[in-house]
């Protein structure tokens, strides 16, 4: 249901991106339509018209924003950000230089803001973590130290063996032949995912700017061993399941998921992919549903170490007087994957 207008005017006026898919704003001196993330001038109160839908708007003779396009079904970026993605997907060994990007019209401070607000990573780390993903592959595959050094671009042994030992918490020499975790972005309407797997299923799966990511990360790379970024069949797999998510064609997830926990902990997880799409529970009433009525604070800590989000939905888990409470990857995410779930749920009902 469509918010008051004063709650939707204030929304426009803070650009909150938890309306993101679910309502509009029409500019009536304009005749445009746009998402209320918008970064243009905000009009005035008496100008605007909320819709809940696009195609609502367009009916009422809105023409869609040439700048926040709202038409797409993804956030807009910059076309920089979006030309440079695909050439780093098709040449992830290049070393890009400020000239390179000069040279195709792109101002090197502003390609290095768009990455960071997608990724949390500025540019040149984006693509060198491309870079040492191909290495670390060689090494895998019995490369020699040096080739998957000057294929990184590093000139220097020790700066390549310091960046690989970050990424991987290995030494180069000791990485071939070793089972490994794989790392990649995966791109959605409200930002970008770290997805981490293996042939065996799926790690992790976090929003960028999640504040423990890092402590995941490292909590993860600790007990495995080696990350690196590239690409399996698994994270393709799950990347084709979470479009599918996103573009509302389906709520549920086949991937296999790796989790490690205590007894309790692993039922609250299991616990929580039983919530059909759509539906909500209390922390209470997951606590009763595992047969602990006793324990919803123990609930909520082991809801908190969902490391899989979306897939082991702990989004669907809320306060017990109906408030959203916490969650990892914001609040207002939270408010936007229940409400898309509820409207494929409803989709889906008709069918």
């Amino acid at each position: 249901m469509l918010r008051d207008d004063d709650t939707l005017y204030a929304a426009l006026l803070a650009r909150d991106p938890s309306y993101e898919g679910f309502a509009y704003v029409g500019v009536k001196t304009t005749g445009i339509f746009c998402r209320l993330t918008c970064p243009a001038r905000k009009p005035k109160r008496t100008n605007v018209v909320f819709f809940s839908c696009r195609d609502a708007a367009q009916d009422a003779g809105f023409r869609p924003c040439m700048r926040c396009k709202p038409l797409d079904l993804k956030r807009p970026t910059s076309d920089a950000f979006e030309t440079l993605r695909e050439k780093i997907q098709v040449e992830p060994e290049r070393k890009w230089s400020a000239a390179d990007l000069k040279n195709l019209g792109y101002d090197p401070s502003t390609v290095r803001r768009a990455f960071q607000r997608e990724y949390g990573m500025t540019f040149a780390r984006y693509a060198r973590s491309q870079r040492l993903g191909v290495a670390v592959s060689r090494l895998q595959q019995g490369g020699s130290v040096m080739d998957a050094q000057l294929d990184a671009g590093y000139e220097s042994g020790s700066g390549f063996r310091e960046a690989i030992t970050k990424l991987v918490g290995d030494a180069p020499a000791r990485t071939t032949g070793r089972q490994i975790l794989t790392a990649r972005w995966i791109d959605t309407p409200i930002g970008a995912m770290l997805a981490i797997a293996d042939n065996t299923g799926v790690h992790l799966l976090e929003f960028v700017d999640r504040t423990a990511l890092p402590t995941e990360i490292m909590r993860l790379r600790n007990r495995v061993g080696s990350i690196c970024f590239g690409n399996n069949p698994m994270l393709e797999r799950l990347a084709e399941q979470v479009e599918r998510y996103f573009s509302g064609h389906s709520a549920c997830f086949d991937v296999p998921v790796v989790q490690r926990g205590s007894a309790f902990t692993t039922m609250v997880w299991e616990a929580l992919r039983q919530i059909p799409p759509g539906s909500t529970r209390s922390y209470g009433e997951l606590a009763r549903l595992i047969g602990r009525p006793e324990a919803s604070r123990a609930v909520a800590r082991a809801n908190g170490a969902n490391e899989v989000a979306i897939i082991v939905p702990c989004h669907r888990v809320i306060g017990a007087d109906g408030s959203l409470t916490g969650y990892g990857g914001k609040l207002w995410r939270k408010q936007w994957l229940l409400e898309h779930e509820r409207r494929i749920a409803a989709t889906l009902s008709k069918q």
